[in-house]
C-alpha cells in the first residue's frame, strides 16, 4: 500500500483553515446571539386633525412614523437626506422635510400630510390644479410639490411666477414637469383670489 503524504503547501493551508474558523467562532456565536429590543416611547401625534398614539424609537424620523406606522404612506421618502423635498409636510402650517424631523419632536404639532390636504371628497385647489394642467408624470415628487405650492397660495393667492419658483426650489422632478407646475400652482392661486370662481369649479 503506497505511503500517503502530505506536502508542506498542504499543510499550511489546512492549518490555516482550522485556525481561522477557531479564531472567528466567538464573533459568529455573538452574532447568533438576539439583540435587545430597542427601548420606544409611546407619544401623540396630532395628524390631519386627528389624535394618533403611536410607540416610537426615539431615532424614528417623523416620515418613518406617518408611513410605516400611521399607515399614512402619500407622503414619499426619496433622498432621506432632505435634499429632494418628497417627504414635505405642514407643521403649524409651515412646510417642513419629515425625514429631518425626528418624531419625537412633531408632538405638540399640527401635522398635516397630503392625505389631509383635501376637504372631504374635495380637493385642494392646487391638487385640482395639477390634475387639469398635468403637472404630473411618475408621481413621486407630486405630493411633497403639492403640499409646497398649496403653502404657498394660501399664504399668498396674489403670488407670481418668480414665488412659485422659489416655493419649490429644494424640490426634484427627475421627470422635468417643472414648467406645468408653475402653471397648475398660478391657475390654483387665481382662483383663491375670486372666491366664486373658486366656489364654481368645487361644483
Amino acid at each position: 500500500m503506497a505511503k500517503r503524504t502530505i506536502s508542506r503547501r498542504r499543510f499550511l493551508e489546512s492549518s490555516g483553515t482550522a485556525l481561522t474558523i477557531v479564531a472567528a467562532a466567538p464573533a459568529l456565536r455573538a452574532q447568533q446571539k438576539t439583540t435587545p429590543p430597542v427601548p420606544q416611547t409611546a407619544i401623540t401625534l396630532t395628524v390631519n386633525g386627528t389624535a394618533r398614539r403611536l410607540e416610537v424609537e426615539d431615532r424614528w424620523t417623523l416620515v418613518e412614523a406617518l408611513r410605516d406606522h400611521a399607515g399614512l404612506t402619500g407622503t414619499k421618502i426619496g433622498c432621506d437626506r432632505g435634499a429632494c423635498s418628497a417627504c414635505t409636510v405642514w407643521l403649524d402650517g409651515e412646510v417642513a422635510a419629515s425625514c429631518m424631523t425626528l418624531a419625537l419632536d412633531a408632538r405638540g404639532r399640527r401635522i398635516t400630510t397630503i392625505e389631509g390636504l383635501a376637504d372631504g371628497a374635495t380637493l385642494h385647489a392646487v391638487q385640482r390644479a395639477f390634475v387639469e394642467h398635468d403637472a404630473m408624470q411618475c408621481g413621486f415628487c407630486t405630493p411633497g410639490m403639492v403640499m409646497s405650492c398649496a403653502a404657498l397660495v394660501e399664504r399668498n393667492p396674489a403670488c407670481t411666477l418668480e414665488d412659485v419658483k422659489a416655493a419649490v426650489s429644494g424640490h426634484l422632478c427627475r421627470c422635468g414637469t417643472y414648467p406645468n407646475v408653475f402653471k397648475a400652482t398660478l391657475a390654483a392661486a387665481s382662483r383663491l383670489r375670486t372666491p366664486a370662481a373658486e366656489a364654481e369649479s368645487r361644483r
